[in-house]
């Protein structure tokens, strides 16, 4: 008999609040966490405004030696899970080694270890490049540090794949314990890219907004006004369980995971196929495995990232998948109060569908202000709804088209 996976346990660090509650709050209130960079000067860019994590010390979760030889990704993805563990209430001493695993997602991983370490080569040479570049710079070195912290000895790796890498990440951590590889799992993604170097290859890419003179006012999904995607950073880490795990040691379950769909779109670099083929594939596959109907969806977390491209074309997919039910369905994009995680885009969100069932509240699209008549959905704006949902999706599309959807229904 399959498995049944729930969620147990919850955690976040992001520009909008570095604990759940925190998050939670801010994203129903659409208080947005864009802001004018901080962490360098970026008065040389088209785009100057990011959504960076605030407030954080990794001293609340590391001696300062050990902190020290972790890029800061790491660091944020490491806070997500120690709130996750703890949120679930679960003691891994109590847990077979192997009956465990980690598996996490990065987009572009230590990329500010990689630039600092650049610099001094550049500057000082190459004896006093770290022996920690190369650790503190790759991917998997956040599940590597979580298993080593919890004792963790299953499945343990990174998933990449742009956008995309924490929603993978899930659907492949879900898909270990329905198999029955492990009883649990500690998985999600997170993503810190806010560096002089990113920034300028986004910024030609023409990727960015370069609403500079209202940060707040720049995210605005589906908005006929949008100009671009808001870079954003930080963790999301969710704890998920075989319900029989579960239930034995009594932990209190948020809600289940019901279906996950993969697809590609074998189209472009960073641009998504015209017709949305992969994203009405990826839609179809995930509730088709969840043994849903499609009326049973009620709200969607889109990846609604407010660049011209995907907002219109992420509508015309769900238009294909739905029908006429889709004009039924509350759709929202919380990118549009955090920005865009990349790589922990697909985590945070999944997070934010989890609570919007287990809270009945649908989180608002801020900034929505002017229609766009090629994206005519309801996308919830500007304020949140109360709403008992039974079941919803979240979708998260990255460069390359990766295509991963997850569906979330209310535990029963």
């Amino acid at each position: 008999m399959e498995r049944r996976v729930v969620i147990t346990g919850v955690g976040v660090v992001t520009p909008v609040g570095n604990t759940v509650k925190e998050f939670w709050d801010n994203l129903v209130s659409g208080r947005s966490g864009i802001d004018r960079v901080k962490s360098f000067d970026p008065s040389h860019l088209p785009s100057q405004i990011a959504g960076e994590v605030k407030n954080f010390d990794p001293k609340d979760y590391f001696e300062p030696k050990e902190a020290r030889k972790l890029d800061r990704f790491t660091q944020l993805g490491f806070a997500a899970a120690y709130q996750a563990v703890k949120d679930a209430g679960v003691d891994f001493s109590h847990i077979r080694p192997a009956d465990a695993g980690v598996v996490t997602g990065a987009g572009i991983g230590g990329i500010n270890t990689l630039e600092n370490q650049h610099r001094v080569l550049l500057n000082k040479g190459e004896r006093f490049v770290s022996p920690f570049l190369i650790p503190a710079m790759i991917p998997d070195m956040l599940p590597g540090c979580i298993s080593m912290r919890f004792g963790i000895r299953g499945p343990n790796y990174s998933v990449s794949s742009a956008c995309a890498s924490s929603a993978h990440a899930i659907g492949l951590a879900y898909r270990h314990i329905k198999n029955g590889d492990v009883s649990i799992i500690i998985t999600g993604g997170a993503e810190s890219t806010i560096t002089p170097l990113s920034f300028a290859g986004f910024c030609n890419m023409r990727a960015l907004s370069t609403r500079n003179d209202a940060p707040q006012k720049a995210s605005r999904p589906f908005d006929k006004n949008r100009d671009g995607f808001v870079m954003a950073e930080g963790a999301g880490i969710l704890v998920l369980e075989d319900l029989e795990h579960a239930m034995k040691r009594n932990a209190k379950i948020y809600a289940e995971i019901a279906g996950f769909g993969f697809s590609g779109d074998a189209y472009h670099m960073t641009a998504p196929d015209p017709e949305g083929k992969g994203q009405i594939e990826v839609m179809e596959t995930a509730i088709a495995s969840s043994g849903l109907k499609k009326s049973d969806i009620q709200y969607i977390n889109a990846h609604g990232t407010s660049t011209p491209l995907n907002d219109k074309i992420e509508t015309k997919a769900i238009k294909a998948v739905f029908g006429e039910l889709a004009k039924e369905i509350n759709i929202s994009s919380t990118k549009s109060v955090t920005g865009h995680l990349l790589g922990a885009a697909g985590a945070v969100e999944a997070i934010a569908l989890t609570l919007a069932i287990t809270e009945k509240v649908i989180p608002p699209t801020i900034n929505y202000e002017e229609p766009d008549p090629e994206c005519d959905l309801n996308y919830t704006p500007n304020k949140p709804v109360e709403k008992e949902i039974f079941a919803g999706l979240t979708n998260s599309f990255g460069f390359g088209g990766h295509n991963a959807t997850i569906v979330i229904k209310k535990f029963e």
